[in-house]
């Protein structure tokens, strides 16, 4: 179950643990059971300071981890955490064992005032990028508060349990039973949130009170690639976004990138923000920007009414996902309309799915799909499947994948959860239906720029208009990647303009001038 290669990594990790832990386990008698037994087998033999146990826990198959001789963690895995929960794994193991979270000491503090027994259920993919993020920060809580516990459940292996409670999408959070929360969040937010306050990450004042040579608002390639040129430009550069990564997290493989021939869109991005680290950029991660002021400096509001400021900004916040607009999408947003396959595909194995666009993230998807439904259907609006030859020729070539062109989704079908959707056939104007389970929107981005309130010049698709320098319409502010007018959406593109737009501002900084489009 393991290769050599994890199984190495694994093996230096272990020798830091402080404490013996002991693995509880109960495997049940299903074949999932015994796969979960032999992965602890082989972890345990790995090191002395592991041991198993048998138990009796509230799902087969599961296990708990726990100091030997302490008091219990909280902490369960229902499945195998592999994937990308295998380094929530190693994270468990490693604070149960004796090492402290890394948490501020005000965190810290919230989590330790809790006086209410708390007691969550997260349900994951192991191909969730965003999963991970979540189900560390409720292991922190577990960890550090006795009145609360958290189980990882592994939506692939526990599909039944998954359904009868209606996940169509990961992660999604239950609080004693009621669902809680849905998606990507920080430790700050879910700690405010378990609280009753507002959901927002507090933020350092030896950080809001600095004035940034260059304050970068967005965590994609554009932002990413900006940050490191103008910190290598000697700089004070800080980076603000609601999560380090964008786009390419959603990005199963990336295959057009010059000079590498295949990297994850995830180890992309943690190259880059290991890029940023290393050339000491202030990454201030966990905020939603809610607003822009002109002046000298520029200043950038945050949700929560703090406040930073720059003495040149490039937005760089790219974009997001396209809606259909058609009738039954927003009433099953979660229930079976999905927009990150990567993310959410696992949840619909053996099932019946569409996926609407036929460009390179529409047949992307679908093949990624292939691989794990029963059957997948791509529906184009056009009378042509425009991605690259390539992809088609790939998703011609699987026999569970039917492409269909001239197709107009006109309503998606459901009862509690999605059932079906109507189409119109765009060539006779036939009305036709599939029956699926899920359908996955991969029809194009709108970019994030509603926050902006038209402070800034940008065309009738709200693209901020830029100009050979990256410099927008307003004094010193400078935009990049996917939120801006380029001609094509590409991560090599928007590495290139914000390098562009970061020199922008080094040279505006340079010069003491004003530079505007």
């Amino acid at each position: 179950m393991l290769d050599d290669q994890l199984k190495q990594q694994l093996s230096s990790y272990l020798q830091l643990l402080r404490q013996p832990v002991v693995f509880t386990l109960d495997a049940g008698d299903s074949a999932n059971g015994t796969k979960v037994r032999d992965f602890l087998n082989e972890v345990a033999a790995l090191s002395p300071k592991l041991s198993i146990a048998e138990g009796h826990l509230k799902r087969q198959p599961s296990f708990t981890l726990d100091a030997q001789g302490a008091a219990p963690s909280g902490i369960t895995f229902a499945g195998i955490p592999l994937g990308h929960e295998f380094e929530s794994f190693v994270l468990a193991l490693l604070q149960v064992s004796g090492h402290a979270p890394k948490v501020s000491e005000k965190v810290r503090q919230q989590i330790e005032a809790i006086d209410q027994d708390l007691h969550f259920e997260t349900f994951a993919s192991l191909s969730c990028h965003n999963c991970p993020d979540v189900v560390q920060a409720l292991d922190i809580m577990s960890l550090l508060n006795p009145h609360i516990t958290h189980t990882m459940i592994e939506g692939g292996m526990f599909q039944d349990e998954a359904e009868a409670n209606d996940i169509m999408a990961v992660p999604t959070v239950f609080l004693n039973g009621e669902e809680w929360h849905n998606g990507r969040a920080t430790l700050e937010q879910l700690v405010n949130k378990a609280q009753g306050k507002a959901a927002v990450a507090a933020v350092n004042d030896d950080v809001s009170d600095k004035l940034y040579d260059v304050l970068i608002v967005g965590g994609g390639p554009a932002a990413g690639s900006a940050a490191v040129y103008a910190a290598r430009k000697g700089l004070s550069t800080a980076v603000v976004a609601d999560h380090i990564g964008g786009q390419p997290l959603e990005t199963v493989g990336i295959e057009n990138l010059i000079g590498t021939d295949y990297i994850e869109g995830e180890q992309l991005m943690q190259n880059i923000r290991a890029q940023m680290t290393k050339y000491h950029v202030t990454l201030i991660d966990g905020q939603t920007v809610t607003g822009l002021t002109e002046g000298s400096p520029v200043q950038v509001q945050l949700k929560g009414d703090t406040t930073l400021q720059g003495r040149t900004v490039i937005i760089a916040t790219g974009a997001h996902w396209k809606n259909i607009g058609v009738p039954g999408e927003k009433e099953f947003r979660n229930k079976g309309v999905a927009y990150c396959p990567h993310c959410d595909g696992p949840l619909y194995k053996g099932k019946n799915v569409a996926v609407i666009g036929g460009g390179n993230s529409g047949i992307e998807a679908a093949i990624d799909l292939a691989g794990i439904a029963k059957h997948v259907s791509v529906l184009e609006f056009g009378p042509k499947i425009g991605a690259d030859a390539v992809l088609v020729e790939k998703a011609k070539s699987l026999s569970d994948v039917d492409l269909i062109t001239n197709a107009q989704t006109t309503s998606i079908e459901g009862d509690g959860r999605v059932n079906g959707l109507v189409y119109t056939d765009r060539s006779n104007g036939d009305s036709k239906s599939l029956a699926v389970d899920g359908i996955f929107v991969q029809i194009g981005l709108v970019p994030n720029t509603s926050w902006l309130s038209e402070c800034l010049d940008m065309d009738k698709q709200g693209e901020i208009i830029v100009n050979e320098k990256g410099a927008t319409s307003l004094a010193n502010v400078f935009a990049a990647g996917d939120c801006t007018n380029s001609a094509y959406k590409q991560i090599i593109i928007s590495m290139g303009s914000g390098a562009t737009a970061a020199l922008g501002a080094f040279d505006a900084l340079a010069r003491e001038v004003t530079v505007k489009a």
